[in-house]
């Protein structure tokens, strides 16, 4: 009798354990969500094995049984927009029930992307008064917390769904939050905003194996994805100490304080390795680099600047930490991705002679070092601003232990732990602002985005739903364009030839809205509005403006060259004075800057030095914020080239 204890205590524990399986929603179902009207709403979740479960909404009532894993899926008629409604889901008779209040039917839209759809209304321009303002219960935001997984997931942590008012609305994203206020106003109808954005991610992280699988370049690196965290954790070590070898020439630091000379005066750093500032590292040889580096710049003051009161120093944002010295004494330092570092410092820590600025980095995923615009990044003296960026020494102190993949260290992390599990919830479409962290694989991108979103499109099983993106805007001033390629650009065009081979497919241009070359340009009230009009137009059929002209032709006439445009409107007109962005060359694929004049629906563009033109280009530069071809209803031109000749991204392939 004592040898069948233990068996028949397993049997009443498995027993009672499965009589008590808890009755439970997918994670996205909550109170005050937003279900997508006029269309099928699937709702489904988990509880015990065979157990019946009965979902009612409204004047609808469906029932199902449990699989043998316990998943269940119940699929409800369309409903008209309206609400609120009580969603009720019950188990066994006299056992369990969910009841989810405050239920709206309306427009449910996914958004997704990096930080630049990730950024907050609080931080977005006037973000802090529109969210103060914000008075309108009916559009509601779900934002999934930051999950990545080697296998596709299934369910999601319960995240609440929140009113856009004055305790909630600051939490929105910014970009979302005002294409769902535009869309209010138009539609009348409740706004449901599913956001799923991750700052600093690639597209690749983003799409499914199998999509990834379509693409002939990936598909033989995905034999190598690591099958559980301990296999990863080896290859990422060997792979990135062998990357920062490569990189400086030497290891990472051994000795634990070894680092601590490197803030010194006096340390001799001719040997270190040079990254230019501001500017991501990612981007200057050290590709999916986590850990610690230091930044050492070197200059020289005289007596008299050293004496004026009020030296404050600029270092721009550090992606993500900071412990910044000057002379080897602390002045400062704070975490914060996107915060603007100031250094208020003290009298005497600047000397007559050679200073030098030494900065730990410590980069926890994502990009990382000194980005924003050039001039952010500077020596205030009183009225006088010393110049710092430029070249910079730097070294590597320590690579992060990683005992999992970071977002961006394996293919389809993202799409496992973010997308998978809210695939089937009823939507009408998507909205995608994400691209700079692809940028240095431009050329790859134009394959790479039509088939994320045929995958999507696949696997939601609603048709050819709307996908809607914001071109990129920029990540340096302008001053520092040049006319021999633009990977920046190159990416640009590949979001807009999206456009020809996916259908339902818009995108708006974002190249006045480049905050004097911000990576984050917080001008995102009119992004927003701009992705509504386009869903306006395409697919609520209103007749509103929705795209800056586009190019139709280009034909040559003599010396000059003449583009013509569709997406007129009213007319084009060039805003703030002559017109420009516009280049030209001749077969020698040189370009110059051209002039260029605007002739009804053309523009016609020369330039005395081309006398065979064969190409134009228009904002092909990594900062096109100086374009200025609108039409009257205040949308600017796209971007373009009419050339094929090679990208500077021709080459470069996505690695792990």
């Amino acid at each position: 009798m004592r040898r069948l204890c233990p068996l028949l205590t397993l049997i009443l524990v498995c027993t009672a354990s499965n009589a008590l399986a808890e009755l439970r929603l997918h994670g996205i179902f909550g109170d005050h969500m937003v279900l997508q009207r006029h269309a099928p709403i699937r709702v489904w979740g988990w509880a015990a094995p065979g157990e019946t479960i009965v979902v009612a909404m409204h004047r609808q009532k469906q029932q199902t049984r449990a699989d043998a894993q316990g998943a269940w899926v119940v699929q409800l008629a369309p409903e008209a927009a309206g609400g609120p409604h009580q969603l009720r889901v019950s188990g066994e008779v006299g056992s369990e029930q969910r009841v989810l209040s405050d239920v709206l039917i309306g427009e449910v839209w996914l958004t997704a992307g990096q930080s630049n759809m990730e950024m907050s209304l609080s931080q977005a321009l006037d973000g802090p008064a529109d969210a103060a303002a914000a008075n309108d219960p009916l559009i509601r935001h779900i934002k999934m917390a930051h999950r990545t997984a080697l296998q596709p997931l299934t369910d999601i942590d319960s995240a609440p769904w929140q009113p856009a008012t004055a305790a909630y609305a600051g939490n929105f994203s910014a970009v979302a939050y005002h294409f769902a206020r535009q869309l209010r106003r138009e539609l009348g109808v409740p706004v449901g905003l599913v956001n799923l954005s991750w700052g600093g991610t690639q597209i690749e992280t983003w799409m499914s194996p199998a999509a990834l699988q379509t693409q002939a370049q990936i598909r033989p690196l995905l034999a190598n994805v690591a099958p559980t965290a301990a296999a990863f954790e080896s290859r990422y070590r060997d792979r990135m100490s062998a990357l920062i070898r490569d990189w400086q020439g030497v290891d990472a630091v051994a000795e634990p304080g070894m680092s601590n000379a490197w803030l010194a005066r006096d340390l001799d750093d001719s040997g270190w390795a040079n990254l230019h500032a501001p500017g991501a590292w990612e981007a200057q040889g050290l590709p999916d680099f986590d850990g610690r580096l230091w930044y050492r710049k070197t200059f020289v003051l005289s007596e008299a600047q050293t004496s004026r009161a009020n030296a404050v120093l600029h270092l721009a944002r550090i992606d993500d930490c900071d412990e910044s010295y000057v002379n080897g004494q602390a002045v400062g330092g704070l975490c914060g991705w996107d915060t603007p570092r100031r250094y208020a410092l003290a009298p005497g820590v600047l000397r007559a002679g050679v200073n030098v600025i030494a900065i730990r980095v410590t980069d926890n995923g994502g990009g990382g070092g000194l980005h924003g615009p050039a001039e952010s990044l500077r020596l205030q003296l009183g009225d006088e601003a010393l110049g710092l960026a430029g070249p910079w020494k730097a070294r590597v102190e320590s690579l992060m232990i990683k005992t999992e993949p970071g977002v961006n260290d394996l293919p389809s992390l993202l799409f496992n732990g973010m997308l998978n599990p809210v695939i089937g919830f009823g939507l009408r479409g998507m909205l995608w602002y994400q691209g700079e962290s692809n940028v240095e694989r431009a050329a790859q991108y134009e394959q790479l985005l039509p088939a994320f979103i045929k995958d999507l499109r696949g696997r939601w099983a609603l048709g050819e739903f709307p996908f809607y993106m914001v071109q990129l805007a920029a990540d340096k001033p302008w001053q520092g364009n040049s006319l021999a390629g633009s990977r920046w650009a190159e990416l640009r065009e590949a979001q807009a030839r999206t456009l020809s081979v996916a259908a339902k497919t818009g995108m708006v241009v974002s190249t006045d809205m480049a905050d004097g070359g911000d990576l984050h340009p917080r001008h995102k009230r009119e992004l927003g509005q701009r992705l509504a009009a386009v869903a306006l137009k395409q697919d609520y059929g209103r007749p509103v403006a929705a795209s800056g002209p586009t190019l139709r032709q280009l034909t040559v006439v003599g010396d000059k060259a003449e583009l013509q445009f569709d997406n007129v409107g009213r007319g084009l007109v060039a805003r703030d004075g002559r017109l420009r962005g516009f280049t030209i060359a001749d077969a020698s694929g040189r370009f110059y800057p051209a002039e260029a004049q605007i002739l009804g629906d053309k523009v016609i563009v020369h330039n005395t030095q081309v006398k065979r033109p064969v190409a134009v280009r228009f904002g092909w530069v990594d900062n096109p914020e100086q374009n200025n071809l609108f039409n009257r209803d205040g949308l600017p031109a796209a971007p373009f080239r009419t050339d094929d000749w090679p990208r500077l991204t021709e080459e470069a392939s996505y690695a792990f």
